[in-house]
């Protein structure tokens, strides 16, 4: 269990990286997906994850990591209005939000013995 932070470190910064790739290559023939329901689930999947990644590999900052991550969900959006072959969409940004959230809720309602909470 010694290596569990760091393990959860590694597939904290390697998750990170395979959400921010997969979120800015091209995608052939991408439809605009305007309240696409699975789409957003999709969102809030992979921000919830990487939250409860996050909060288990850096307890005691918490807070800043999950505003980090909020942030760089909007970045991820703005980033791809950018591109011109994928479309930034601030609902998207909501539902990276929400998976935040959720996973922020989760990991206070655990006992603080099991998160590293102080």
């Amino acid at each position: 269990m010694q290596n569990m932070p760091t393990l959860a470190r590694i597939a904290f910064w390697f998750s990170l990286a395979a959400l921010t790739i997969a979120s800015l290559v091209p995608v052939a023939l991408l439809p605009p997906q305007a309240m696409n329901l699975w789409d957003k689930a999709q969102h809030a999947l992979g921000f919830a994850w990487l939250a409860a990644l996050g909060l288990a590999s850096y307890p005691r900052s918490a807070p800043l990591l999950a505003g980090s991550l909020i942030a760089w969900g909007g970045a991820i959006e703005l980033m791809q209005w950018g591109t011109g072959w994928r479309y930034g969409e601030w609902i998207d940004w909501l539902a990276d939000g929400v998976g935040v959230a959720a996973a922020w809720l989760v990991w206070r309602a655990m006992p603080a013995r099991w998160t590293g909470r102080t």
